[in-house]
C-alpha cells in the first residue's frame, strides 16, 4: 500500500530559529534497550543520518537506556528530560500501552509526547512447523499445538492467549526460549509444534527461505495492514467475528508504531514540527535505506508522527469492555 506523508512547513522565521538552535549542539536519542539488537541498531543508523536532515546540521549521539521493557526511558522521557528538542527517543512500541493496561510504573501519558514516526510497521504470524498436522485454524481448534515464549508474560505468550481468545484456538506456551532465534531451533528438534508471534521481518532477514520451502506453514498473519506477499495466508481482522474485531485493533496497536521515535511533551511547535520533517526526509535517505536494509531493519513502511499519534489516540479511545478484555490477556499471570 502506498503511503503518502504529508508535506512539513515551516515558515523561513521559524525555520532559521530551528536552525539556530540546533548549529553546533548535539542532540541526545535515548534508545530504551541495551547495545545490540534491533532497536539500538535502528537508533545507531538513524543518527547517521538525521543530523544531515535536522536545520543546522546538529550531531547525534545515542544514549541507551534500557529497563522495565522501555519503561525506565519512557518515564525519563516524559518527566526528566530536557524539553527543548535536544533529547529525543527510540521506545519499544508495546511501551505507549502500559498506562492503558495498568502498569503502575508507566508514569506518563503517551498522548502527550510528540510522536516523530518509523520507518516500518510490524507483521506477525502464528506458523507451525512443515511435520505438525495442522494446515488451517480449524486445524488448530482441534488440537493442541505447543508454543514458545520467553515467560507468561512475554509477547508471543500474550499473542498465543490473544489467538485463544478470539479463535477459539489450543495453543498451549511453553516458556523458556527466549526469542526467535531459540524457538526456531526448538520447532526443528521438535520440541515445539510452532511459534505464536513470528515477525515477518525478522522471518525475512533469518529464515527467507522457510515460508517459500514449505519449512514451516503460516496459520494466520496480523498487523495494520494486508501484506501482498501473504495473499494465501489468513488476516486475522478478516476472519475475526466482529465482536473481536475491536479487540484486535487494540491489540494490534503496537505494531502499527513499529519501531517508534518520539520527542518529550513540551518542546516548541516549530522544533517538533522540524524534527518530524528530518525524520520523514531520514526514512526516505537513500543511504539510509540502503544501510537499514543491509542491516535488516526492514526500512519499508514509514509512517509518520501524526499518523502514531492517531494509533495511540484511537487506541486510548477504545470502548471500556475491549480494554477490559485486554487487561484481562496481558495481567493473566501477573
Amino acid at each position: 500500500m502506498l503511503l503518502v506523508l504529508p508535506f512539513f512547513t515551516i515558515s523561513p522565521a521559524r525555520a532559521d530559529d530551528v536552525a539556530d538552535f540546533y548549529k553546533g549542539k548535539s542532540i541526545t536519542l535515548i534508545v530504551s534497550s541495551s547495545a545490540g539488537g534491533g532497536y539500538d541498531t535502528l537508533a545507531r543508523t538513524v543518527a547517521r543520518f538525521l543530523g544531515r536532515h535536522v536545520p543546522g546540521n546538529p550531531t547525534v549521539i545515542v544514549r541507551n537506556m534500557a529497563g522495565a521493557g522501555g519503561i525506565v526511558a519512557a518515564n525519563f522521557l516524559y518527566g526528566n528530560a530536557v524539553k527543548d528538542g535536544a533529547q529525543i527517543g527510540l521506545l519499544q512500541n508495546n511501551t505507549p500501552f502500559e498506562p492503558l493496561l495498568g502498569t503502575k510504573e508507566a508514569r506518563y501519558e503517551p498522548t502527550k509526547f510528540n510522536w516523530l514516526g518509523t520507518p516500518s510497521v510490524e507483521t506477525g504470524l502464528f506458523v507451525v512447523w512443515n511435520a505438525v498436522p495442522v494446515n488451517s485454524l480449524k486445524d488448530a481448534k482441534e488440537r493442541d499445538v505447543t508454543v514458545g515464549a520467553a515467560g507468561v508474560n512475554s509477547t508471543p505468550a500474550f499473542y498465543a492467549r490473544l489467538l485463544n481468545e478470539v479463535f477459539g484456538l489450543k495453543l498451549k506456551v511453553i516458556v523458556g526460549y527466549p526469542g526467535q532465534t531459540e524457538a526456531f531451533f526448538a520447532m526443528e528438534r521438535g520440541e515445539l509444534d510452532g511459534y505464536s508471534s513470528v515477525f515477518l521481518s525478522t522471518l525475512n532477514a533469518t529464515k527467507a527461505d522457510w515460508l517459500p520451502q514449505g519449512k514451516i506453514k503460516a496459520i494466520v498473519y496480523y498487523g495494520p495492514e494486508k501484506r501482498a506477499e501473504l495473499a494465501n495466508v489468513p488476516y486475522a481482522p478478516d476472519v475475526a467475528a466482529d465482536d473481536d474485531k475491536a479487540l484486535l485493533d487494540a491489540a494490534f496497536a503496537p505494531l502499527a508504531l513499529g519501531r517508534p521515535l518520539v520527542l518529550p511533551p513540551g518542546v516548541p511547535e516549530a522544533r517538533v514540527a522540524a524534527m518530524r520533517k528530518a525524520m520523514a526526509d531520514t526514512f526516505a535517505d537513500n543511504e539510509f535505506v540502503a544501510e537499514a536494509t543491509r542491516l535488516a531493519l526492514a526500512p519499508d513502511a514509514p509512517r509518520n508522527g501524526e499518523q502514531l499519534q492517531e494509533v495511540i489516540r484511537r487506541t486510548y479511545a477504545a470502548p471500556p469492555a475491549v480494554i477490559d478484555r485486554l487487561r484481562k490477556l496481558n495481567t493473566v499471570a501477573r
